[in-house]
């Protein structure tokens, strides 16, 4: 007889697995803004017993999400946790349709853009 192990196809996101350098890679940041996103409250890596903070995958979408929405949307600190609590207690996904809104916009301007460039006439080749 034949034992066989396999891993799980899929990881659990809820599982910290990343020390803060590696988190900070991974979504581009200094790991000074995470301590600074971590002091504000806008996320809560877990620790080890040696007080080594850990990021689940979870944790880095949501670094992500808070970067979006001050990068590309200006929204501050303050109002990025105005935001995660109101989708926490309405329990819908606002930042979601704020994405999608943001793509939305982009793609219009987009396209808006490219239908005013004029186009090359052909007696001036």
């Amino acid at each position: 007889m034949r034992v066989t192990f396999r891993r799980p196809d899929h990881r659990d996101p809820g599982r910290p697995v990343y020390v803060i350098s590696v988190a900070a890679s991974i979504v581009s940041v200094h790991p000074r803004t995470l301590r600074i996103y971590e002091d504000a409250g806008l996320v809560c890596p877990a620790r080890t017993p040696t007080n080594i903070r850990l990021y689940s995958e979870n944790d880095i979408r949501r670094v992500m999400w808070i970067r979006h929405l001050t990068q590309n949307l200006g929204v501050n600190l303050a109002g990025v946790r105005i935001l995660f609590e109101l989708e926490e207690r309405l329990g819908t996904r606002i930042l979601e349709r704020l994405y999608d809104e943001g793509v939305k916009d982009a793609e219009t301007a987009a396209a808006a853009s490219a239908d005013a460039t004029p186009e090359p006439s052909a007696s001036s080749a």
